[in-house]
């Protein structure tokens, strides 16, 4: 038996009008905030491992080689989630659908929520104290950024539940 295009077993969970709700505008430009750099990093790490690791961020302190040793393969696999993460939220950014949006974001947390604990669980002996809470407080502020944009949009699709 062939199910219908409008039957029960095809509806989505969340109802049309809901799920294509857009955003508002400031989270817009927080999901290109979010993405850009994770984007471009990403691809770095992915193209030239060996530069990233040296060079990242692009300035004094060198980040990423405050936690030796270069290993090639980690470093393509930590810039194709850095990628992912950016390539999530940038589609968001573009798109501007509530649902779109949550599922991006929840994306985005699974790769940078662990990041940020590690660094703040993990400081490097290599930075000075001031450089690791400089760093760890830039990644807070993206999970910061990221659990408010989230946090929006899931507010967002109650509210238009409600209404």
């Amino acid at each position: 038996m062939a199910l219908q295009a409008n039957s029960p077993a095809n509806s989505p969970a969340v109802s049309p009008a809901v799920s294509s709700a857009r955003i508002p505008g400031w989270t817009r430009v927080a999901l290109v905030l979010l993405g850009l750099p994770n984007l471009l990093t990403g691809a770095w790490a992915i193209v030239a491992p060996q530069s990233w690791y040296d060079n990242f961020p692009g300035w004094s302190p060198q980040l990423i080689s405050a936690y030796p040793p270069f290993n090639e393969h980690l470093a393509t696999d930590a810039g194709a989630g850095l990628f992912a993460a950016g390539l999530l939220a940038l589609v968001a950014a573009a798109w501007t659908r509530r649902d779109v949006v949550i599922v991006a974001m929840i994306g985005v947390l699974a790769f940078i929520l662990p990041h940020t604990l590690f660094h703040l669980f993990n400081p490097s002996d290599a930075l000075t104290a001031s450089e690791d809470i400089q760093s760890t407080a830039a990644l807070g502020i993206s999970v910061g950024l990221a659990l408010l944009v989230l946090g929006t949009a899931y507010q967002q699709s109650l509210d238009q539940d409600v209404t």
